[in-house]
């Protein structure tokens, strides 16, 4: 879907590469600016997150090296680099000078904080990102400190994605209009604008501001409970219907408590009884009896244990390549060739490649 396009990715961590790597999933021409030695030492030959790019070893504070760089992103539909403010126009690389090189670059910026405003120069890592935000508070149960899957809301949720939302958006406006633009994709406003669905709740009654008290994070109804052997279920039935079939399977259907579907005194009570129930069985027993039912339960798994599920399974999203367990692109389209998992390159793979097609200065 994006052959034709070319990105030209400086090497960075998390949120950026990501990014890249999406783009480069859907066929777009990436080219990761790798250093010429990792910077951390011990860091693996080849990175997941390069997946289906063509890399380029160049010290940017060499002057040749960045001559080099240059060149490439006159080529180039977009830029994408991840370090704090100011960063690359220390280097000479900023945004005036390389849409001086190339009117219609797109050239776009991942930070935690964005490029301006009294933290920009900060450090932070993804929890504070959301933390910040407001993505992070109805994160766990009442009295609990909230907790967020690692990475997923803050760097890729909020960051990497809109990235790539913004990349896009930019290279079809300069297409159109022949003018490239600044990305300026910041977690704390990408994981801010996610919100919005849970916001929308806020008019309906159903959101309150007070932890535990909204109807997706305080329910009995809406929980990962522990199983007997350790494991967890899930149980999310939001609509009565759901809910009725999920107290049929348990042989709760004539419990007057239970009927009370959304009696908000009766939450945390409820939610102990079935803690209690759930704790007498394994997972995959639970698993087993809501299985095929709309009740809206269903295991916790592992990457792993995910990778072998039957449904997982069957549409190919988890896949093993070069012994790593990753995932498969995602979206997916009806149009062109099912995705195939490539290689990623080793540090300065492709330099000769990469030199012999831009023209010489």
């Amino acid at each position: 879907m994006l052959r034709g396009i070319r990105i030209v990715e400086i090497e960075a961590l998390g949120p950026a590469p990501f990014a890249g790597m999406l783009l480069a999933d859907h066929g777009a021409d990436v080219i990761v600016v790798h250093r010429k030695h990792p910077a951390v030492p011990g860091q693996p030959e080849r990175s997941l997150l390069d997946r289906g790019k063509r890399s380029i070893a160049l010290d940017l504070k060499n002057d040749d090296d960045a001559a080099v760089l240059m060149r490439l992103i006159a080529t180039a539909d977009g830029l994408i680099e991840g370090f704090r403010p100011g960063v690359m126009e220390r280097l000479g690389l900023g945004p005036e000078a390389c849409l001086a090189a190339n009117p219609r670059l797109v050239y776009g910026r991942m930070t935690g904080w964005g490029q301006d405003g009294p933290l920009a120069s900060t450090a932070g890592h993804d929890m504070n990102y959301i933390g910040l935000s407001g993505a992070l508070w109805y994160a766990s149960l009442p009295g609990e400190p909230p907790m967020a899957p690692p990475t997923l809301v803050g760097d890729i949720g909020g960051g990497g994605l809109y990235l790539v939302i913004g990349m896009l958006a930019g290279i079809m406006n300069a297409r159109a209009g022949g003018k490239g633009t600044i990305v300026d994709a910041a977690i704390v406003d990408g994981s801010a604008h996610m919100m919005n669905l849970l916001m929308s709740l806020g008019q309906s009654g159903a959101l309150a501001a007070e932890r535990g008290q909204s109807l997706l994070d305080g329910p009995h109804w809406c929980r990962v409970y522990r199983t007997s052997d350790d494991g967890f279920i899930s149980v999310q039935c939001i609509e009565p219907k759901f809910y009725a079939l999920f107290l049929a399977r348990l042989g709760l259907a004539a419990d007057s408590q239970f009927a009370n579907q959304f009696d908000r005194d009766l939450w945390p009570a409820l939610g102990d009884r079935l803690a209690a129930i759930f704790a007498t069985r394994p997972r995959d027993e639970w698993a087993k009896l809501f299985e095929g039912s709309d009740a809206c339960v269903g295991p916790v798994l592992s990457p792993h244990e995910a990778a072998r599920h039957p449904h997982m399974a069957a549409r190919g999203t988890w896949q093993t390549v070069d012994g790593a367990l990753q995932t498969a692109a995602a979206p997916r389209f009806s149009a062109g060739a099912p995705w195939t998992p490539t290689k990623s390159p080793a540090r300065g793979e492709h330099d000769a490649e990469i030199r012999a097609g831009l023209a010489e200065p």
